[in-house]
């Protein structure tokens, strides 16, 4: 009471120095900036590789993008459903978890591609996602995917070929915030000179229904040359996820739309729209896309302003089996082709061990 009395003002608690006293504001506001965002609610866009993906699975029996061989980026890769010929995939799971399995490919009888044979392997966990194969060439693939967290996921792929021109290593790291994605990838990198094309993405949420991101893709084929291009992306998602509209813009002047409607929970349509407007080139290809999902059976059609009209149909027998035939009719140059295929799996494991039934 004494010493309170003869120092009525006692002097507060020392406080630590701190080397980041200085920039603590900064640190604080991106506090509430990232608190501002967390409470917008904002969705997560999904990724830039991925931006077309609802249309491109009900429209693209064939390569879309063949239009665009000289201005495609050449690391990215659409579904080709479309095929000729007789083709035969026989799948043989030796463990569920990890996912272990063993597929054999087989193809004959192509109008456009030679006969081939390939083996492949997967191998999964939580983690890591291991896939190769070989073909009767000797031509070797595989693909590492490797995630860290939820978030981050390290990938790589690579191919070896004993043609000149056909090998190629790819690195890639993607991150998948609360509503953005990120991404950044190299291909054929060389630090020593750093050739190569690498290539970097962002796909922000502005709203709950758009998305807004930009691509740049920068190619160092020597030392002496080089070349930048960069795309703007944009996606519109309705309240309901029941159609999906998306657009792309290069500065080179290519753009592509793509319109991906739901119509009930057996039937989708899509349209896709790409357009050339260089300098060199003026074209476009408009190509519109169903796909009708029946109780065992996928049957998806097309129809594109080059005269092409297409289908697909992939029978599923039983959960082991399943039967398809393809064609397609090209009115312009009065040429067809068809195909069929059979899918096979099989399995050593018990329904237990497959988790089919409880154990």
């Amino acid at each position: 009471m004494a010493d309170a009395l003869l120092n009525p003002h006692p002097s507060s608690p020392s406080v630590a120095p701190s080397y980041f006293n200085p920039i603590s504001p900064f640190f604080n506001a991106y506090d509430r900036f990232a608190q501002w965002r967390a409470d917008l609610g904002l969705p997560h866009p999904g990724t830039v590789e991925n931006l077309q993906k609802e249309a491109k699975g009900v429209s693209s029996l064939h390569l879309l993008f063949s239009l665009l061989n000289n201005f495609v980026n050449p690391a990215t890769h659409l579904s080709n459903f479309i095929f000729d010929g007789a083709r035969a995939d026989l799948t043989k799971s030796l463990s569920m978890n990890p996912l272990f399995q063993v597929t054999h490919a087989f193809a004959l009888g192509s109008q456009t591609l030679p006969s081939s044979y390939n083996f492949g392997a997967i191998f999964a966990n939580q983690r890591v996602f291991l896939q190769g194969g070989v073909d009767h060439e000797g031509n070797v693939n595989a693909r590492f995917n490797h995630g860290w967290t939820q978030n981050n996921v390290t990938k790589a792929q690579a191919q070896f070929s004993q043609q000149a021109g056909h090998n190629m290593i790819q690195l890639e790291h993607d991150y998948q915030g609360q509503d953005f994605s990120l991404n950044a990838k190299a291909i054929n990198p060389w630090p020593a000179d750093l050739t190569g094309i690498y290539m970097g993405s962002y796909l922000q949420s502005l709203t709950k229904n758009l998305a807004l991101g930009v691509e740049t893709l920068y190619q160092r084929p020597s030392p002496e040359e080089a070349e930048l291009s960069t795309s703007y992306l944009a996606k519109y998602t309705s309240n309901d996820k029941n159609w999906i509209a998306t657009a792309q813009l290069q500065t080179a002047g290519i753009m592509q739309a793509t319109y991906w409607h739901k119509l009930s929970e057996k039937v989708e349509v899509a349209a896709d729209l790409q357009v050339i407007a260089a300098p060199a080139r003026r074209d476009a290809i408009a190509t519109l896309g169903a796909k009708y999902d029946l109780r065992l059976a996928t049957f998806r059609a097309q129809l594109d302003s080059t005269g092409k009209v297409s289908a697909l149909l992939e029978q599923r027998f039983t959960p082991n089996f399943a039967f398809l035939v393809s064609g397609e009719i090209d009115h312009f140059k009065n040429a067809a082709k068809v195909g069929v295929g059979v899918m096979i799996e099989s399995s050593t494991l018990t329904p237990e061990e497959m988790g089919m039934v409880p154990p």
